[in-house]
């Protein structure tokens, strides 16, 4: 199968090749790039690919979505292989059982202890792979190809990427975060990195301030062309890929323990709406979920679309700071690439540029009103894939609690908060469900949250029980950070410019 791919914003018709959206990240006209066809799933799937390792079911369905001339199928089982041998699990992604009805998937094992680790990993790797083949192509003297990372943070995402891209030839990177909102943990990992290539701008604002100062570069036509700005936010389409295989993985390991004909759903602590994205590829591809479960916290854009059709980014309140930083978003950037799906399929018929055109329209409407409002088809159709839930900083610090003193299993914020929304859903059933809940990173990297809600249990101690020596190793380091005074676009622009010289 040849795979196109196209912008969610485009009216007009477009073939780009995997490399081209991999290495470009964002589209010129501030869309994300998305295949316009889902590929479907050999119609054996559920026998030939049960017992297949991680790995292997990542080259399965990378392929399906990567033409083979782009990337030869050894050179993609490298990819994979390299990308995931930094692991601490062998299962790369390994299922916790809660209870009979509740599993865990762990996605912290990888070498920042957070879910971005899956896809950034593989990410770094294929910006190597490319800028090493286009470069081995170059006569002498020729200058070489280079891509300037730029990607906002609200706490793992940069972690990952820097260690997904530090001393990678030519690659520089820049990771901007919000001064004072992400825990120190997050911020040690990033700062303390000594690779030439790693730079870290702490930008005196929110995440949505450095995600917007982050799509304002891409969108900067003559600073992209000098600079090569690439991207490893949830915006860059292999991050959305990469993660799919979790799906699958844990899918067929719990079909294992609970027998084929139960049904299972999954819960995602949800920010940016990449992580749950990953999982509708999953299902439109042939993945037989049940229902994907967004579970926000007070940040709840996505909770309160599913519930009313209006996707509002509520200003006059801001972004609320939480137990749960990752999650604090008041737009979740990968929204529109589900939306695109939503529009074509089931308002224009199928048709790619009027679902461009009219996504196109609404993005315009949330930039220049703070919101829009769905047609009920799309949300109704919506509604039959997902459902949703709101956790607050009080129940986060509950479901801690229940969970250590039920199962002496420390949760992070940002997986308590999936665990309250699965148990409430639990609740709800009218049959026997089973429920993977996504755990996204590792307590550790959330201390204050962590002791707030275990320290008055007797022996419980933070160094003994949580802190991993490799992370109690960070706070002797010295600590590489440029402070960006407000959130402003030419202050970074200048930042990054200061630093490649050139």
């Amino acid at each position: 199968m040849s795979q196109v791919y196209r912008s969610t914003r485009s009216d007009k018709p477009e073939e780009l090749s995997f490399e081209d959206v991999v290495m470009t990240g964002l589209a010129p006209d501030g869309g994300l790039y998305l295949p316009s066809e889902i590929p479907q799933l050999p119609s054996n799937f559920l026998e030939t690919w049960k017992d297949l390792s991680f790995n292997e079911l990542a080259f399965n369905i990378l392929r399906l979505y990567i033409n083979e001339s782009e990337i030869p199928n050894e050179d993609l089982k490298n990819l994979i292989t390299k990308s995931y041998s930094t692991f601490r699990s062998e299962e790369i992604t390994p299922l916790q059982k809660i209870n009979d009805q509740i599993h865990l998937l762990e996605l912290f094992h990888g070498p920042t202890y957070a879910f971005k680790d899956v896809a950034l990993q593989f990410v770094g790797n294929l910006f190597e792979y490319f800028l090493t083949r286009r470069n081995s192509k170059k006569l002498k003297g020729e200058e070489r190809d280079i891509i300037t990372v730029v990607g906002a943070t609200s706490g793992d995402t940069g972690s990952a990427a820097i260690y997904g891209l530090r001393g990678k030839k030519d690659v520089s990177v820049f990771i901007l975060y919000p001064t004072g909102r992400i825990s120190p943990i997050q911020e040690e990992q990033m700062t303390t990195v000594e690779d030439s290539n790693v730079h870290t701008l702490s930008v005196n604002g929110t995440f949505d301030d450095c995600q917007d100062i982050v799509k304002s570069i891409f969108g900067d036509k003559e600073f992209n062309d000098k600079y090569h700005v690439g991207a490893v936010n949830s915006i860059n389409w292999a991050r959305i890929l990469a993660q799919q295989t979790y799906y699958f993985y844990s899918f067929f390991k719990l079909q294992k323990i609970i027998g084929n004909n139960s049904k299972i759903r999954f819960v995602v602590p949800s920010g940016n709406f990449g992580d749950i994205l990953a999982g509708y590829y999953a299902y439109k591809m042939g993945l037989p979920v049940d229902k994907l479960i967004i579970a926000t916290n007070e940040n709840d854009i996505l909770d309160r679309f599913m519930k009313t059709g209006e996707y509002a980014k509520q200003q006059e309140i801001g972004v609320k700071a939480t137990y749960s930083p990752a999650m604090d978003i008041l737009i979740s950037s990968n929204f529109e690439r589900l939306l695109w799906y939503l529009i074509r399929d089931n308002i224009t018929d199928k048709n790619d540029e009027k679902a461009g055109s009219i996504l196109n329209d609404w993005m315009k409407q949330l930039k220049e009103n703070g919101k829009f409002t769905a047609p009920k088809e799309v949300v109704e159709k919506a509604r039959t894939i997902f459902d949703s839930d709101r956790v607050d900083n009080k129940e986060t610090i509950e479901t801690i609690k229940e969970t250590y003193t039920q199962n002496k299993y420390i949760l992070d914020p940002h997986t308590a908060v999936g665990v309250r929304t699965t148990t409430r859903f639990l609740k709800k059933d009218q049959e026997p469900i089973n429920y993977i809940s996504l755990s996204t990173a590792h307590p550790a990297k959330f201390s204050e949250v962590v002791n707030k809600a275990l320290d008055t249990f007797e022996n419980y101690s933070f160094e003994k029980d949580v802190l991993p020596d490799e992370l109690k190793q960070l706070s002797t380091k010295e600590k590489r950070i440029k402070l960006i005074d407000e959130p402003s676009v030419s202050k970074v622009k200048q930042a990054i410019k200061d630093e490649l010289k050139f």
